[in-house]
């Protein structure tokens, strides 16, 4: 399990905590915050349009914390830990895994038909990849909005290590990224390392602090595990496969998933509607620009939730 964060970091209180569980019997942390979100239950609705967030590697739930305090005021938003993360137990790891624990998270949360805006971060946009084909995906999910990330060639293109692309920086990027070295406290030489590798130059210390202590919080145990998955990764079927409304968002400055991922996939997807460039922002998006991520999930719920499509 994670070190427990600051409170001052923490999202806020969920009206309904459950567990989830996963095709293969793993047990999933889940939230549920916003109207009615204490007394929902799978099989019924609940008041607001719901948007359900998955955060990325090495993050959790306190990840889309400015999210959660904005949205939660009108939608009804579900969040949980990816397996590892936060406070998911950690279980076996890979693509079909992170695609079987969404739909144990949407058949725990919403009522069968029930529609909602799916938003996936980093490793959280590969689940809506990997998982574009299942039913229960295709039955819930009414526009997306995959944030910083990429359906293959993560270490090829990574920009972390200032090295000429080849053979040579591919190989030490994979072993810097799946380093088994504990991270250690969160300090200043820690908080510099995080933000070069994953944020944008203009980042206010305050963001980097919170960025860091989430990161920081991951077991290395799942880290390293989870490293080896992106490291490997080929979506590129479950990007053609993602049939609805889809918004891509990006920072300009992202090492870990530069802007190249981003334009091939709203080159690739079936219905991108909008390629969302955010200047100077790095990897950590849904932290770094709030405002922006979240209006674009507001855009995607307003246009796609309508009460037509809400259950009785």
């Amino acid at each position: 399990m994670s070190r427990l964060l600051r409170r001052t970091d923490a999202p806020p209180v969920a009206d309904r905590e459950l567990t989830a569980l996963s095709a293969d019997g793993s047990r999933l942390h889940v939230e549920v915050h916003g109207p009615n979100g204490g007394t929902t239950q799978a099989g019924g609705s609940g008041g607001g349009p719901v948007v359900v967030l998955a955060h990325g590697w090495t993050c959790s739930t306190h990840f889309w914390a400015a999210q959660i305090r904005d949205l939660a005021a009108d939608h009804r938003v579900v969040v949980y830990d990816q397996r590892g993360h936060g406070r998911t137990p950690a279980g076996a790891v890979g693509t079909e895994k992170l695609a079987d624990d969404l739909e144990a998270v949407l058949a725990a949360t919403l009522a069968p038909g029930e529609k909602a805006v799916l938003v996936g971060h980093s490793m959280g946009g590969m689940t809506m990849m990997a998982a574009s084909r299942r039913p229960r995906f295709r039955e819930h999910a009414a526009a997306a909005l995959l944030c910083s990330t990429g359906s293959a060639g993560l270490v090829a293109e990574s920009l972390v290590l200032p090295m000429r692309p080849g053979p040579l920086r591919t190989r030490l990027t994979r072993m810097v990224l799946g380093a088994r070295a504990p991270l250690g406290p969160v300090n200043g030489l820690s908080r510099s390392i995080l933000k070069y590798a994953t944020m944008g130059p203009g980042s206010s210390p305050e963001r980097v602090d919170a960025c860091a202590r989430i990161v920081h919080a991951c077991p290395r145990t799942a880290r390293v595990a989870w490293s080896h998955v992106l490291g490997e990764l080929d979506l590129d079927e479950g990007v053609r496969a993602l049939t609805v409304p889809t918004v891509v968002v990006a920072g300009t400055v992202d090492r870990l998933t530069p802007l190249v991922h981003a334009k091939r996939l709203a080159l690739d997807l079936p219905h991108c509607v909008e390629l969302v460039e955010l200047a100077g922002m790095g990897h950590m998006t849904p932290v770094e620009a709030p405002e922006a991520v979240t209006g674009k999930i507001r855009e995607l719920a307003g246009t796609h939730l309508t009460p037509k499509e809400e259950v009785a």
